[in-house]
């Protein structure tokens, strides 16, 4: 088969790099791609904006199938846009997308479902939000309604950090994504993420993660889109999986199906372990980043056809086979990330980091003749696995140590929670 791989950071080039195991797979495409991706598919220029160019080169190229990594595509339509034009596509319609696209909109499904979730409010006024808050105290949870990159979420532990939250969204710190917010109750517990295939009506269950969505060691700092992330999350039993499914997952799925817009595609369920069980915090409609570059090393079954099953309906025929080992990844990122940063930078020591159990995913990277440059805000996710997550955890620190470049910088302490309860047991 010959496949289109829409994206350029981890995400797509573990995605990649798992594709590329296949024997199905005869030629793998790449839009845009980044310097690692380029190692192992054919990169092209086409502007992922402009669904009309991608058709285009599907047909041209004889595509068999799509596989869209990052969500504003998803939520632009890029799915209806393909299979109109009789393309297949691996990811959830537009209307289905919205389950990422719009909190308020996943809030609304929560609320018809059943589906245990965070008491909330929606404001599309900044006076009447400001009120809430003030209303609520602290700690509390401010949320940009629409897509902003990882970083339209605001946990709140001051009222002053709410207020200011909540102004910035109105005042257009995310755009458009914060023209409507959602405010939460502060949830107390352990967060987790969860990942299910879906073929419209049949749900299978993948794997767990967890990820460090903060900038700096001890969990401190601003939101990044992830410094880190270990797969399996400890705190998701097999009791808790279980549960997740059949009050979360499967609800989910049946609400779309009966309102006529079927998700397909990959559902990625951030949780929150309470002591009243687990709850959804929020749903992403495509695998998370880093989370996937763990997922991908620790993956045995073929990538490609757990896709197409999803992507034609076979969902309740698949099984997802998995590595008993953990897997770690610990992220480098540009230094003043996830704020402004330079690119341009050189990296050395990429060949040489990469070894057995080891695999270095690129993201933010370019080619410049010999030289692989810095090219984004997360920039490499160096994954390893382990008999544990300590193993995991000491193999991929000792590889970033092989890596040159001064520019760059990551936590120390990815994966500190599972390591802990490992110490205890």
């Amino acid at each position: 088969m010959k496949l289109l791989l829409i994206g350029s950071g981890g995400r797509e080039h573990a995605l990649a790099w798992a594709l590329a195991k296949s024997p199905g797979l005869t030629k793998l495409y790449a839009a845009p791609g980044n310097a690692g991706i380029a190692e192992i598919a054919e990169l092209t220029s086409l502007n992922v904006e402009d669904h009309g160019a991608i058709i285009d080169f599907c047909h041209a190229m004889d595509v068999d199938l799509v596989v869209i990594g990052p969500e504003a595509p998803l939520v632009a339509g890029l799915v209806d846009d393909l299979e109109e034009a009789g393309i297949k596509a691996f990811g959830p319609s537009r209307a289905a997308a919205q389950l990422e696209g719009s909190k308020a909109f996943t809030k609304g499904v929560c609320d018809e479902a059943g589906i245990p979730t965070a008491g909330y409010g929606r404001f599309s006024d900044v006076e009447a939000a400001l009120a809430h808050v003030r209303e609520t105290g602290a700690p509390i949870v401010v949320k940009a309604d629409g897509l902003a990159a990882g970083k339209g979420v605001v946990v709140a532990m001051t009222l002053e950090e709410a207020e200011q939250a909540v102004t910035a969204c109105f005042e257009g710190s995310f755009g458009a994504a914060g023209a409507e917010v959602v405010i939460e109750e502060f949830l107390e517990g352990e967060e987790a993420s969860f990942f299910v295939l879906s073929d419209g009506t049949n749900a299978l269950a993948l794997a767990t993660a967890q990820d460090h969505k903060r900038a700096h060691d001890g969990d401190q700092g601003p939101n990044t889109g992830g410094m880190g992330a270990y797969s399996p999350a400890p705190v998701m039993t097999d009791a808790v999986i279980s549960e997740v499914m059949r009050r979360i997952i499967e609800p989910t799925i049946k609400t779309l199906a009966e309102r006529g817009t079927p998700f397909k595609g990959v559902l990625f369920a951030g949780l929150m372990i309470t002591g009243d069980g687990p709850k959804l915090i929020e749903y992403n409609t495509r695998f998370g980043d880093p989370e996937c570059q763990v997922l991908m090393m620790r993956l045995e079954s073929d990538l490609l056809d757990l896709l197409l099953a999803s992507v034609e309906g076979r969902l309740d025929q698949a099984t997802a086979d998995w590595r008993d080992e953990a897997a770690l990844t610990v992220v480098m990122a540009a230094g003043g990330y996830p704020g402004s940063y330079e690119k341009g930078t050189e990296i050395r020591g990429l060949t040489a980091a990469g070894k057995d159990d080891v695999a270095v995913f690129h993201a933010g990277t370019k080619r410049d003749g010999d030289r692989i440059l810095a090219n984004g805000g997360r920039v490499l996710g160096v994954t390893a696995l382990g008999a544990t997550v300590r193993e995991a955890r000491e193999r991929a620190y000792a590889s970033v140590k092989t890596i040159d470049w001064p520019d760059g910088f990551c936590r120390s302490d990815i994966g500190w929670r599972a390591i802990e309860r490992e110490t205890e047991g």
